[in-house]
């Protein structure tokens, strides 16, 4: 592997371009790139740029998304702990179909240059497989590129094809990971913060080895915080121990499962409900989007709200969900909207959600 920027090249297609084939391409970009090529020329122009640092978007899920300096060294170890992982080496071809100003899209390329990988790119679509003709030995998606690309034979038959296909990005419902254990392909779900540099845990998905548990890389050492949320000491990836958001729990043999996120507990009647919980519960059944949020209630301190995309058959029957649900998961309100408030990400943002429950019942 490589780590001195300045001895580093991309394989773009079999084609090798080095520091300076870089500068040459984003000076005559409008005769030579355009549109999610010439992203990837000015990622490279700043990368291999005298400044140790990067800038990065968060994906914003519980708000605004926030900019944040990363060091490219460290960018650099955390493509090697996913490239040793995973076995990756130099000419294995890999797909790049995400964003780069999100970190995920950019570690792909620093994960090529590191290891001399053979980087083929997909301007970012909800198809990324509908025309990559050559098989792949790694892809990295979310979930809906994932899913949407199972919908289409042709497009699930060149995933089939592929060695190992990670997913970060978002949750992974119950029915797409049912679907996921009958591939071919060893599949992992990803688990990391951008200030951990993507991941620092994978989740096999399918296969012998399959497991409901995120098992941290060697070097990652986890410790839960005074409210149950996971404490990340990643030295290689990152300078401070990091308290994050997601309630979790850890167990004996060092593997972990994230049960939600702080900001998206309940405090309903003195009893602690995570939103995404109840969202995993009613998946199954629901057959239009929705989403689980809150609202201040004077009896209760908050009151569980379920917001249901406007559509036939949308509602579950009431005798169902307390079938399915605890009686403080139980929602007090259900909400029929335009559309669920979602982040540039894709995943559902829950500060407009609780605002548009809000705003719902002021209204009322």
């Amino acid at each position: 592997m490589i780590f001195n920027r300045e001895e580093q090249h991309l394989m773009l297609e079999g084609s090798v371009l080095s520091k300076e084939d870089v500068k040459r391409l984003v000076a005559c970009h409008t005769e030579e790139a355009s549109g999610f090529l010439y992203e990837l020329y000015r990622f490279l122009e700043e990368w291999f740029s005298d400044s140790p640092y990067l800038t990065v978007k968060t994906s914003g899920s519980t708000g605004t998304p926030k900019l944040l300096k990363v060091r490219k060294e460290q960018m650099m170890q955390s493509a090697r702990l996913t490239c040793e992982f995973l076995g990756l080496r130099q000419g294995d071809s890999v797909l790049l179909c995400m964003p780069l100003q999100y970190i995920a899209g950019k570690m792909v390329v620093v994960r090529a240059l590191v290891a001399g990988l053979n980087l083929v790119i997909r301007t970012p679509s909800g198809h990324p497989m509908a025309d990559v003709d050559i098989p792949l030995r790694f892809a990295a998606m979310v979930p809906l590129q994932v899913y949407n690309t199972l919908q289409v034979p042709a497009e699930k038959e060149r995933l089939c094809r592929t060695d190992i296909l990670i997913i970060g990005g978002g949750a992974i419902d119950a029915g797409l990971e049912a679907e996921i254990r009958q591939l071919p392909v060893k599949v992992y779900s990803t688990y990391g913060v951008t200030e951990t540099l993507s991941h620092i845990a994978l989740r096999q998905l399918n296969g012998p080895d399959a497991s409901m548990l995120y098992r941290p890389f060697p070097s990652v050492r986890l410790s839960l915080s005074s409210e149950h949320t996971l404490v990340i000491d990643a030295p290689l990836v990152c300078d401070t121990t990091l308290v994050t958001n997601d309630v979790a729990e850890i167990y004996s043999d060092g593997s972990f499962s994230i049960l939600g996120r702080k900001d998206n507990t309940i405090n309903t009647g003195g009893i602690k409900v995570q939103a995404e919980q109840i969202e995993e519960i009613l998946r199954p059944w629901m057959r239009v989007p929705f989403a689980i949020t809150s609202v201040p209630d004077a009896r209760l301190g908050e009151a569980v709200v379920l917001l249901v995309e406007k559509g036939a058959d949308a509602e579950l029957p009431e005798t169902k969900m307390k079938e399915l649900l605890s009686k403080y998961q139980l929602p007090k309100m259900i909400l029929s909207v335009g559309a669920i408030p979602l982040t540039e990400t894709g995943k559902i943002n829950r500060a407009a959600c609780r605002q548009l429950a809000l705003t719902y019942r002021t209204d009322r």
